[in-house]
């Protein structure tokens, strides 16, 4: 048996998964997220640990959990975790949707103009390097303290093993890789205001980094001395999942964030586009990716703000509903293709026509429209994505998944279990940590449980909507700003 773990930036989740590759037996537990101020989204990485825990509570019963062979960890990506000569956090973790260090992105790409081929994307307010920087300048009784910092799946480590470490694709989302020797950069460190000897030693995402110690399999009731594999960031990690580790292969996953994804041989940095070229957690390998900071979440707050559960809304939404508005899904700003720490999330069109149906079909247009963006951005970094496979717990709404694929106007393919994508990924490269088999193996694509073909009259509709609603971004744009100032 191995063990499977993403911590998310919703929840903690966890799978355990037989010799085979099989799911048996999977948990979940809850993590909220703290917004001191606008635009600002923090969390306690000791309240990570209690979910994992929770997780494996849920689990101990489960036939074979006993027996786990190796550990694997995926995780949230971008977030700064800062300790202090303990290891205990200084300070919330900053994580990769909070958009504070925006003046401290400026600042970045004129003092280190090659900044963007160096780290794979020019500098956003969601990545690790900034927040140090703004921390030197906004907290220094906090920098002054600081002697590690570890992205957030690495905080679990570090309780895991004692271990001091992280993957390839993790370290590159930190702005602090340099992503084509892969290596930690002494100019991106300089430039952010970070020690190179705070950072993690770095691992393939294959390599045992660490093993589970006294103290923590007592807690998770697991023997001691188990392999903790470095595992990867989430957006890698989930290709893991789905055996996206070949030059070509793509998805898209639809969690909290949202990501495009595609595997590529080589590194190809294209920063003018805001696509991301970064490391992947396995060996050799590279992937370009458009990252958006609003997914199926913005389905989740419309939720939340109508106090009507998904599954009711969707069910509302069977057939298209009349006087659709536009909606803006940008609630936490956006990455790709803006680079627009201060953009919000907007209804527009609104009449009094305009029902509860019709809000929700606009939600899952906005979700589908952000992918339009990401395909085109990815394009004009000289890549062409070809029905994608989809991951992540959005993957779970045919709804969503046909709105998105009549907007892309490209076929999409839904995969058995892709909502443990992430977790899955991290077991998987756990037995290849462990020795049981080799990463293609144990990295294969799972069945194809639905596909979703684009409707040409569809894909043309949308086409018109989706270019008013590039216009209404741009026109917002402005006032966004003009409110964050």
């Amino acid at each position: 048996m191995y063990l499977g773990i993403d911590l998310g930036t919703s929840a903690v989740k966890t799978v355990l998964v037989d010799d085979a590759g099989a799911v048996v037996a999977q948990a979940s537990a809850p993590l909220t997220i703290q917004s001191p101020r606008p635009g600002w989204n923090e969390q306690d990485p000791d309240a990570w640990w209690r979910a994992m825990g929770a997780c494996c509570a849920a689990l101990v019963d489960a036939p074979g959990y006993a027996s786990v062979r190796a550990i694997g960890l995926s995780g949230q990506m971008h977030g700064a975790v800062c300790l202090g000569a303990d290891h205990r956090p200084l300070r919330p973790a900053i994580l990769w949707n909070d958009g504070r260090a925006h003046a401290e992105c400026a600042a970045m790409a004129r003092e280190l103009p090659e900044i963007g081929y160096l780290a794979g994307v020019p500098p956003m307010p969601g990545f690790t390097a900034p927040k140090l920087r703004w921390l030197a300048a906004h907290e220094p009784r906090v920098y002054a303290d600081i002697r590690h910092v570890l992205p957030p799946k690495d905080y679990l480590r570090l309780r895991l093993t004692g271990t001091l470490a992280t993957d390839m694709a993790d370290a590159a989302g930190t702005m602090w890789l340099d992503q084509g020797r892969r290596v930690w950069s002494a100019p991106l460190c300089a430039v952010s205001s970070t020690r190179e000897e705070w950072l993690p030693a770095l691992h393939e995402g294959t390599d045992a980094a660490g093993a589970l110690t006294g103290e923590a399999a007592s807690a998770l009731g697991l023997p001691p001395g188990i392999p903790v594999a470095a595992g990867g960031g989430d957006a890698a990690a989930g290709a893991v999942g789905i055996g996206a580790v070949a030059d070509g292969d793509a998805f898209l996953s639809l969690g909290t964030s949202a990501q495009l994804f595609l595997v590529t041989r080589d590194y190809r940095p294209r920063p003018e586009t805001l696509v991301h070229a970064y490391a992947h957690c396995v060996p050799d390998t590279w992937f370009q990716m458009a990252a958006m900071l609003n997914g199926a979440s913005a389905l989740g707050w419309w939720s939340r703000a109508s106090g009507v559960s998904i599954e009711t809304l969707l069910a509302e939404v069977e057939t298209r509903p009349a006087n659709v508005p536009l909606f803006l899904p940008y609630l936490s700003g956006e990455r790709t293709p803006h680079d627009d720490p201060h953009i919000r999330g907007t209804f527009s069109g609104l009449s009094g026509a305009t029902d509860r149906a019709a809000m929700t079909q606009a939600v899952l247009d906005g979700i589908a429209y952000t992918f339009r963006d990401a395909q085109a951005a990815l394009g004009e970094a000289g890549s062409a994505v070809e029905a994608p496979a989809v991951i992540g717990g959005g993957a779970r709404s045919p709804r969503l998944l046909q709105t998105i694929a009549d907007a892309m106007g490209t076929p999409l393919r839904r995969y058995a279990d892709a909502a443990s994508g992430p977790a899955l990924g991290a077991a998987r490269l756990a037995m290849v940590a462990a020795g049981d088999g080799t990463l293609a193996e144990r990295a294969t694509a799972p069945d194809v449980n639905r596909e979703f073909a684009p409707d040409p009259a569809e894909t043309a509709r949308h086409a018109d909507r989706h270019a008013r609603f590039q216009r209404l971004y741009r026109a917002l744009a402005p006032l966004a700003r003009e409110d964050a100032q």
